[in-house]
């Protein structure tokens, strides 16, 4: 089973600039316009090195620029390592409803080790992603952002940690453009006993491409140099027993192909696209089509499929592998931007889901299967930035 442990961490001095205007959401789920708006914000921004590929600024390789760049906020001290290995409490606080909610949990080093064993995943992987992640990685030998790692749970010394930890004032805190409240507290290496997780298998909530590559990086270099630190990845590790994990989809943009059969129960409220998600329940495996009406709106009808949820899972099984393979499909975690795709003409159908649950995710792993890739949005997600763990020597 996968082990975890404290490590020696950089965060960013106080004198580079306000939390807010150098860290950024994951690399994967920021638009055009935001990149370009996170790079403006601070010569010191986590984008800067995230997603050196496309950086318009530099020339050469992008990869290498990057690596030349942390060496320099290293040095200059707009990055800090830990006097000392050490764990991290994190904790988002989010609108829900009418309130609020809080998801903790606890950055750390975890063991890399081959998928199915104590580290599960649940999507498919890319390979550009992964080529993309592994250049940067050889680069910099340092894991900018972590994975989201979640456990069934519950698990008592993980919990009596965190919440001992966060009674105390934050050092590091950010309000995000959604509204969520990030916080931060440095642990000691001893605060907690690594051995109560022994026998908890971690599903990979979110990071499969960089947990992918960081199982290609370390079989490199142990080529090389033999076991070291490339032998372990940063973590944010969440308790699910402890706590509710939101779980939002990945809708489905059709690109080309023909348009979906108009059949289906009309949506009375498919104007208010909250609402109508509100209504889509996974466990029956409910989801919604929207097409053009022709008048430049939307027609939206309900629809349920066969089999077992998730209802992503049973979507392509059942209809878009056979009507929209390959590159026919994109994805947003925006059902506005899938209606606005529609009304632009950029889309020929959008294909609406459920939230699910990660027990329902740890139901499809237990019978040997993977869902389609992008088919999880786990929110909030952990600020990049925040935290960084190098695996150099």
């Amino acid at each position: 089973m996968p082990r975890i442990g404290p490590f020696s961490a950089l965060t960013y001095d106080a004198a580079a600039g306000p939390l807010g205007e150098l860290t950024a959401p994951p690399y994967d789920v920021i638009s055009e316009p935001n990149r370009d708006r996170f790079r403006g914000g601070s010569p010191y921004n986590i984008v800067h090195l995230d997603l050196a590929s496309d950086d318009p600024v530099h020339t050469g390789d992008p990869y290498e620029w990057a690596a030349d760049r942390l060496r320099r906020w290293i040095d200059d001290g707009i990055l800090v390592r830990s006097p000392e290995p050490a764990y991290f409490v994190y904790e988002m606080t989010f609108p829900s409803g009418h309130g609020e909610r809080t998801i903790r949990g606890l950055f750390c080093a975890m063991d890399l080790e081959p998928w199915g064993g104590g580290v599960l995943p649940h999507e498919e992987t890319m390979p550009g992603p992964v080529e993309d992640r592994l250049r940067l990685l050889r680069a910099t030998a340092t894991h900018l952002s972590p994975i989201y790692g979640v456990i069934a749970g519950p698990n008592r010394p993980l919990a009596e940690l965190i919440d001992g930890v966060a009674t105390r004032p934050a050092p590091w805190v950010v309000r995000d453009d959604e509204g969520v409240r990030h916080r931060m507290w440095r642990a000691p290496k001893d605060a907690f006993t690594a051995a109560s997780l022994a026998s908890e298998p971690i599903l990979i909530a979110d990071g499969h491409h960089r947990y992918t590559t960081a199982l290609a990086y370390r079989d490199e270099r142990r080529a090389e140099d033999g076991p070291g630190p490339w032998d372990r990845i940063l973590t944010l590790l969440v308790d699910a027993g402890e706590q509710e994990v939101s779980v939002l989809p990945y809708h489905r943009l059709q690109i080309t192909g023909a348009a979906p059969d108009d059949d289906g129960t009309p949506a009375t409220d498919g104007h208010d696209l909250d609402a109508l998600l509100d209504t889509l329940d996974d466990a029956t495996l409910g989801y919604a089509v929207a097409t053009p009406d022709g008048d430049g709106g939307l027609r939206v009808r309900l629809r349920h499929l066969h089999g077992h949820p998730p209802t992503v899972a049973a979507l392509h099984a059942e209809v878009l592998d056979r009507i929209a393979p390959g590159d026919a499909i994109r994805f947003t975690h925006d059902a506005e931007d899938a209606a606005a795709a529609i009304r632009s003409g950029a889309a020929v159908a959008a294909y609406l889901l459920p939230r699910t649950s990660p027990e329902r995710i740890l139901a499809v792993v237990e019978r040997g299967e993977r869902l389609p890739r992008k088919s999880t949005f786990f929110w909030p997600k952990p600020r990049t930035g925040m935290v960084l763990m190098p695996v150099d020597r």
